[in-house]
């Protein structure tokens, strides 16, 4: 079986691991948080760098900083993960859906202007796939109209956008290191900025609401209860584990690539005959080789192609149901103008295996396969 995921593991995380138990230091903010913390500071460019216990979190502590209040309305695609929602809900937010673009299947920047009313407090562009947003045009509706931006960076640690980190144009940048990531801690994530305004209020946040980060630095005698927080710190173990992935950050990156370049290659002859639609990234991006997918003809003709590689033992799956046609999108949002492509292309697209590891045979066998499939 080849299966969609298995989530990378570098040998040295034993060892690591095994440090932090030795060392009695297995809670958050140890030697191996900050190692991680300041590899993703140096890697992104970004001045401010903090771990959470997963993108959720990250998000959460996004949705606070930015002073979303009951009331407030947030703009961001239906086509995403409910926690992309969630953190902005938790804080009294009204959702407001917006359609997606058909190339790329992020958020359609042309239809967020007219989603704007005097309630407007953010913009939540998702980096489908780890491709970027077009985010010029982004962040000038943000800068005239005095909006925050939070970039949900789930899936784009390592893309960029005309030469800059994804998840470092915005005002927060929201990473996920879950299991299924190109770089993995189990669960986990991190919270990027780079003002400095934020760093006081952000550890707050992040320590329960206290000041003792200050404390620990000697800035206060003693620490205390400053502000609404919670407990966004992982464990120094689940650190352990990325840090052994970060030290090998590149190798991890070509492998990932290897495995897309692969597909794109091996798959291009079924584009140019009509009958799939590859990934496209846009002039000026870079991508990390977060997923590779497939959109077909519809639905019926995607449950047909996942059926018949699961006969030859090989796992795909499809992606999102829209957000915005859940009970839950229904409760706390609305979308704005029409939905043109959000549900046609979420019924049309499917994900191939991809991870740290699969075989150069492993990418023949599925490229075979999906031939077989339309010959048959």
């Amino acid at each position: 079986m080849i299966e969609f995921n298995i989530p990378p593991c570098i040998d040295t995380a034993y060892d690591y691991i095994a440090d932090c138990v030795r060392a009695h230091k297995i809670c958050g903010d140890g030697t191996y948080t900050k190692k991680c913390q300041t590899f993703l500071s140096d890697r992104l460019g970004a001045p401010y760098v903090y771990l959470t216990p997963s993108c959720t979190a990250a998000l959460e502590m996004a949705a606070i900083l930015t002073g979303i209040r009951p009331g407030d309305e947030v703009i961001l695609p239906s086509y995403t993960f409910c926690s992309t929602a969630d953190a902005f809900v938790q804080r009294g937010a009204v959702l407001v859906f917006v359609d997606i673009r058909p190339d790329t299947m992020n958020i359609d920047e042309t239809l967020i202007e007219d989603a704007i009313t005097d309630k407007t407090r953010a913009i939540v562009p998702v980096h489908y796939a780890g491709v970027a947003c077009e985010m010029d045009t982004i962040l000038d509706i943000a800068r005239r109209r005095h909006l925050m931006v939070v970039e949900d960076a789930a899936q784009a640690i390592g893309s960029t956008y005309k030469g800059r980190m994804l998840g470092t144009l915005g005002d927060f940048g929201c990473y996920s290191f879950h299991e299924t990531k190109n770089y993995s801690m189990g669960e986990g994530g991190a919270l990027s900025f780079n003002d400095g305004a934020f760093r006081d209020a952000a550890e707050i946040c992040r320590e329960k609401g206290t000041d003792r980060s200050r404390f620990f630095r000697g800035q206060v005698d003693k620490y205390t209860w400053r502000d609404y927080g919670s407990s966004y710190l992982p464990s120094d173990i689940n650190a352990a584990y990325l840090w052994a992935q970060l030290e090998c950050f590149d190798r991890i990156f070509d492998d990932r690539m290897a495995s897309f370049n692969d597909y794109q290659e091996g798959l291009r002859d079924l584009a140019e005959a009509g009958l799939i639609e590859q990934p496209v990234i846009p002039e000026g991006c870079t991508h990390n080789a977060h997923m590779y997918y497939l959109k077909l003809e519809n639905i019926d003709v995607r449950q047909k192609l996942i059926a018949f590689l699961r006969e030859q033992g090989i796992q795909s799956v499809f992606h999102y149901i829209p957000l915005h046609s859940s009970p839950a999108g229904l409760k706390f949002g609305r979308f704005h103008g029409k939905d043109i492509v959000t549900t046609r292309d979420s019924e049309r697209l499917m994900r191939l295996p991809l991870y740290y590891g699969l075989t150069a045979d492993d990418r023949i066998r599925v490229i075979e396969a999906i031939h077989r499939f339309f010959r048959g």
